[in-house]
C-alpha cells in the first residue's frame, strides 16, 4: 500500500512540474481517449461494470409495425453530443445540449415523458458514462507517455 502512495506522490509531483499549457494538453488528450472508449462501450450497449443495458420495453400492439432497427443511443454517442475537454486542472467527458437531460434520465434511472403528450415513464438505469479498469489504464498510459517524453 505504501508503495502505491509513494508512486502517486511522485506522479503528482511530475504533473505539478508541468507547465499549465502542458497539463491542459495532457488533460485534453486523456479526455479524448476516454471519450473514444466511452463511445465504443455505449455502442456495445454495455455498462461500465460490464453488464448489458436493460433492453427497450416492448412496443404497444397498436404502434407502428416492424421493429426498431436502430440501437439505443446511436446519436447520443457522437462527438456532436459527447464532448471531451481538458483544462490544466481536469479532464472532462460530458453530454451537452438538450441530450444532457435524456442522458441523465438513463444514467440514473429517472422518470420522464417520452414525448410532450405521453404519460411519465420510469426508465431503467442504463449507466452511459463511468470509469472502469480499462479507462484507468488509458489515463496511466497517457501519464507515462507524457512523462517519458
Amino acid at each position: 500500500m505504501s508503495e502505491l502512495t509513494a508512486f502517486d506522490n511522485r506522479i503528482d509531483a511530475l504533473i505539478a512540474a508541468l507547465s499549465p499549457q502542458r497539463r491542459k494538453a495532457l488533460a485534453t488528450e486523456i479526455a479524448k481517449r476516454l471519450r473514444k472508449h466511452q463511445q465504443q462501450r455505449i455502442k456495445r450497449q454495455v455498462t461500465p461494470e460490464g453488464q448489458p443495458f436493460t433492453p427497450r420495453r416492448a412496443q404497444p400492439l397498436r404502434a407502428k409495425k416492424g421493429r426498431i432497427k436502430r440501437e439505443m443511443f446511436a446519436k447520443l454517442r457522437t462527438a456532436k453530443y459527447l464532448k471531451a475537454k481538458g483544462t490544466d486542472k481536469d479532464a472532462v467527458v460530458e453530454f451537452t445540449g438538450q441530450v444532457q437531460r435524456m442522458a441523465k434520465v438513463h444514467q440514473y434511472g429517472l422518470r420522464d415523458r417520452p414525448s410532450v403528450r405521453a404519460k411519465e415513464v420510469q426508465y431503467p438505469q442504463r449507466p452511459l458514462l463511468g470509469l472502469d479498469a480499462e479507462d484507468m489504464k488509458i489515463v496511466e498510459d497517457e501519464l507515462v507517455k507524457i512523462i517519458c517524453h
